[in-house]
């Protein structure tokens, strides 16, 4: 629709129902059906939410459908995607509770199909920036009141378990700054579809080996305090983003193809 953003906001654990909702649906696709996407409609913009692991966070990190999902907001007209994460923090310098805006990412994952081109046609997605600058400067924007660290190496890991104490010293050997076990192959697929792409993360507990043990109810309970917060920010940052995007990401698949 001409003048009307349309932007995703994928939700990950402690908000899956963080935005309003109205009308949802599940959409088909070549890869199965998608989670639930619910729409807002707004004065300049169409809203859509998804909770990657399911309204009742029933669906693992490793057994999200990525592939429905990125088809799914794409057939819908979505340009735009924000999502939530929660991670770890490996980087001493973040302290659970704090924001982290993140430009880079190592991707840990074993079993995730990663790509939608399998073949006849070889296509190599550039990645040079992983995420959106457009979305990443207007989530820098939004969440400056909240001190958000602008530059961080997202590791993505499999999942569902935890890391070793071990895995940790390696990715912070790595450069790593936060874990967490989403984006990879999230992003990639946006890409790939020339959606673009940021993510707002929010640091939940210390990984493994910085804390005495880690549990999935401190991550629920995090996600659930800062919930207001991120609200805050998610709205912000919509607002924040111009209408027609200007970005590589509009045109990944333009110089891909062989």
């Amino acid at each position: 629709m001409t003048g009307m953003k349309r932007i995703a906001i994928i939700g990950g654990t402690g908000v899956e129902d963080l935005p309003k909702k109205t009308t949802f649906k599940r959409v088909e696709t070549p890869y199965g059906a998608s989670q639930e996407i619910f729409t807002e409609r707004r004065q300049d913009s169409e809203l859509f939410f998804l909770a990657r692991h399911g309204l009742r966070h029933e669906t693992p990190p490793h057994k999200v459908n990525y592939l429905a999902n990125i088809w799914a907001l794409k057939s819908l007209g979505v340009e735009r995607i924000i999502s939530t994460n929660a991670v770890g923090a490996i980087n001493l310098q973040l302290a659970p509770g704090s924001f982290v805006i993140p430009d880079d990412i190592i991707d840990f994952t074993k079993s995730r199909p990663s790509t939608f081109f399998n073949g006849p046609h070889v296509v190599h997605i550039d990645v040079t920036t992983p995420y959106c600058p457009e979305v990443r400067a207007a989530l820098l924007s939004a969440a400056k009141n909240f001190n958000a660290r602008g530059t961080a190496l997202y590791a993505c890991t499999e999942g569902p378990r935890f890391e070793t104490p071990a895995e940790i010293r390696m990715m912070r050997q790595a450069g790593c700054d936060i874990v967490g076990m989403t984006n990879a192959p999230e992003a990639f697929l946006a890409r790939e579809l020339e959606i673009c792409y940021g993510a707002v993360c929010y640091v939940s507990n210390w990984a493994a080996g910085l804390q005495d043990r880690l549990t999935a109810s401190e991550v629920i309970r995090m996600g659930k305090s800062i919930a207001p917060k991120l609200q805050e920010i998610l709205e912000e940052a919509v607002t924040l983003l111009p209408e027609k995007r200007d970005c590589p990401c509009a045109i990944s698949q333009k110089e891909s193809k062989v």
